[in-house]
């Protein structure tokens, strides 16, 4: 008996397998073409007297509530000219990075037929860091001056937690995340479980398009953040259930456990030094997992699902 469902449980993971093969082929004989558009590039090397070709060519860079002086002005600001020198020279070849992008835009032409590949556009915006990638229908802006390197001299001030992910390879991490909150639909997002499951959609939407980053690239942990992650998933998922935290609307539970931080507040002093930040989206991600696993539901149905439904039915089970 034993034998026999080994067996069974060997023919299921090879046909799986197959399949994910099959699939991968057919993304991968998906034909994109793009320029990666170097405007931080043409700013940086342009003029006064090349302003109106460069608003010709890029009206959506330049508001119109900023007059012609204010961008001349920019043009020649010493910090601005570092910013711009700095950028191009952390990223004087964008190949690798294209390779990626391309990889990216052939997965969501595959699940989403109806994507159309954008213009691509680099540019600098100060380290704006909140605002690393910008996304529309048919552009995409990434601030290359926020993926200069985590030690980059740029960075000091801001905070080790925030700067570990200002590294190149997360460019198309970061473009993953931004498609999938344009994709995903949840009209509740109110106690901390509708957190949990959102962020786990946007992290489980990083697994089906980006498969070729590594689960830490994906959530932006640490190989050793997310080996604590793993290795303490029983006990993260005890204390939700312990203090009845899944269904709790408390304002605070956000900024414990799903918003950016250095780590996540258990209130325990040993843990809370040890733990990653955003142990929630984690727990999410893994509920989103099992619930794919084992629910007949395409990756389009399940993001627009309610968070109750998906946990209801993930058979979410903490390794241990």
């Amino acid at each position: 008996m034993i034998r026999y469902l080994n067996i069974v449980i060997l023919v299921i993971l090879l046909v799986s397998c197959n399949e994910g093969n099959k699939n991968e082929e057919a993304i991968n004989a998906i034909d994109i073409d793009f320029v990666v558009e170097r405007f931080d590039k043409a700013f940086g090397e342009a003029s006064a007297s090349d302003l109106l070709q460069l608003k010709g060519a890029y009206p959506f860079m330049f508001p119109k509530h900023y007059d012609d002086n204010f961008w001349i002005d920019r043009m020649n600001d010493s910090l601005q000219q570092e910013l711009v020198n700095e950028s191009i020279e952390a990223f004087e070849d964008f190949s690798e990075e294209k390779d990626d992008i391309t990889q990216l835009f052939q997965h969501l032409k595959y699940y989403f037929p109806e994507f159309e590949t954008p213009r691509v556009i680099t540019t600098t915006s100060s380290v704006d860091y909140r605002n690393k990638v910008i996304v529309t229908d048919t552009i995409v802006l990434i601030s290359i001056d926020t993926y200069l390197g985590k030690d980059h001299k740029f960075y000091q001030g801001i905070q080790n937690y925030l700067r570990q992910n200002f590294e190149s390879d997360q460019i198309v991490v970061d473009m993953a995340k931004a498609y999938a909150e344009k994709y995903s639909f949840q009209a509740n997002r109110k106690t901390l479980l509708d957190e949990m499951i959102y962020f786990g959609k946007l992290l489980y939407f990083k697994d089906i398009m980006i498969p070729f980053k590594t689960d830490a690239e994906k959530i932006g942990y640490t190989q050793e953040q997310l080996d604590w992650a793993e290795a303490n998933e029983f006990f993260i998922w005890n204390h939700f259930m312990d203090k009845e935290l899944l269904y709790s609307t408390d304002p605070k539970l956000p900024s414990r456990f799903i918003n950016p931080a250095p780590f996540s507040k258990f209130y325990l002093e040993l843990i809370d030094k040890e733990s990653p930040g955003r142990i929630g989206q984690y727990i999410g991600w893994q509920i989103v997992k099992s619930y794919m696993k084992n629910n007949d539901v395409t990756l389009k149905d399940m993001l627009s699902k309610e968070a109750t439904e998906i946990f209801n039915n993930a058979k979410f089970k903490p390794r241990k």
